[in-house]
């Protein structure tokens, strides 16, 4: 079993000068002893692995549409809903599991999460008619929801004090996950049907020993912790609540451009592929498959970054940098469709692992409600993007689709009023 050695420290424990606490400093990595280190990166690396089968998992849903489409005969709003009902309950359930979390840590939440999961799989391959596909789905979401929060702190201590590039190797997993569903549906489940899911149940299952594993993990690191303090550190916003309100809601409207563009892509770009160049369900897959290893690939350059120039760089060229070739996309031929799409998901990757990390220092202590509160916006943004646009196809063109969300990214301009972290703390928020 994993130990925790006793003199791991969080950055917030200490006081700072003029007995400020330094809850208010943003991260620097914590130095410590080689076993240690590598401790945490195992953990870390379980975490994203944990990651990737959860998303693997949940990739599935939305790779399997044309199958799903034609065997019940559904329209594209019918599909949206799918993703609606999935990512909603997700999405509503996230920042309460945050919430709660932050208060009461639940070690072992990762596997009863994954276990809700695996039973959403098992029930969506032997779904019979359109509800059961319906209640599915939102039993793939509830699983979702216990997962983020907890796996997101999880992250954040098993740091080092680089979260940046911790929350990338984490979301890196997912992305990879998310890549991975439509190639294996391409491989498995296009060619055997619908019950084949049930074969994924294996992921699951893997998944649920790994956070087992974690869980145990993560509560002993919390007993050694609680030795060592004997208290909570003090963690404060680093401004006035109405300033950090309107802080979250500029990061929840990029949060807004980003996951309706992505929802165009996940949702209904093997659509678009097979519509526009007339493509098979096989060869528009695995078009997908490639603009989420994109993204996955991408993930990754974000955080680092972040770490080392600043999160508000990193949201600016993420969001605002990707407009040029969102607009070009509606107009390439089948070749350059493929290589814009690439760089879309290389550069609009980036932001995420920025923006929760920004949103972390700005109200230290909340982690669990941070990653609760933007996963569930990036759930609930893809999900109602899903079902705005899946009716938009409907009453127009999928093409049509596609140039109208073009645009979204330019709603990164709101970044502009986005406040520089590192001077807002030497100024004490002013």
């Amino acid at each position: 079993m994993m130990r925790v050695e006793p003199n791991m420290q969080t950055e917030t424990s200490r006081p700072g000068p003029e007995g400020h606490s330094q809850g208010h400093r943003l991260p620097r990595r914590i130095h410590g002893s080689p076993h240690k280190e590598n401790l945490v990166g195992i953990v870390l690396f379980g975490l994203s692995f944990s990651h990737l089968l959860n998303d693997t998992v949940q990739s599935l849903i939305p790779a399997i549409y044309p199958i799903l489409k034609t065997a019940f005969r559904l329209d594209f709003g019918q599909i949206g809903l799918i993703t609606l009902t999935f990512q909603l309950t997700s999405s509503l359930l996230q920042p309460l599991v945050g919430l709660y979390t932050d208060h009461k840590p639940k070690p072992f939440s990762l596997a009863i999460g994954m276990g809700v999961s695996l039973a959403g799989l098992l029930l969506f391959s032997q779904a019979w008619n359109f509800g059961i596909i319906l209640l599915s789905a939102g039993l793939v979401g509830v699983g979702s929801s216990i997962f983020h929060p907890e796996a997101t702190r999880i992250a954040r201590f098993s740091s080092g004090g680089r979260h940046g590039l911790a929350q990338s190797v984490f979301q890196l997993g997912g992305y990879m996950g998310t890549a991975l569903g439509p190639a294996l549906a391409a491989i498995v489940v296009v060619p055997a049907g619908q019950h084949s899911i049930a074969w994924f149940s294996i992921i699951a299952l893997l998944a649920m020993l790994v956070l087992t594993r974690i869980g145990l993990w993560y509560k002993s690191f919390r007993a050694s912790q609680q030795k060592k303090s004997g208290s909570h550190p003090l963690n404060r916003p680093i401004a006035s609540q109405r300033k950090v309100i309107a802080i979250i809601a500029i990061l929840a409207a990029l949060i807004f451009s980003k996951y309706f563009y992505l929802a165009s892509i996940s949702s209904f770009y093997t659509f678009y592929l097979m519509d526009r160049f007339h493509l098979s369900v096989q060869h528009s897959q695995m078009l997908l498959f490639l603009f989420l290893f994109s993204v996955a690939v991408g993930t990754i350059i974000g955080g680092p970054i972040g770490d080392r120039y600043g999160r508000k760089l990193v949201i600016w060229f993420s969001i605002l940098g990707v407009a040029p070739f969102t607009v070009l996309l509606p107009f390439a031929n089948l070749f350059w469709t493929g290589v814009l799409s690439v760089v879309i998901g290389l550069i609009l990757a980036s932001a995420f692992s920025a923006i929760i990390v920004y949103a972390q220092e700005l109200v230290p202590g909340k982690v669990g409600m941070i990653g609760g509160i933007f996963y569930g916006l990036a759930f609930g943004m893809g999900g109602l993007g899903s079902a705005v646009l899946g009716r938009l196809a409907d009453l127009t063109s999928i093409s049509f689709v596609y140039h109208v969300c073009s645009f979204l990214p330019l709603i990164g301009l709101l970044t502009v009023f986005l406040p520089n972290l590192d001077r807002w703390v030497a100024n004490k928020g002013h």
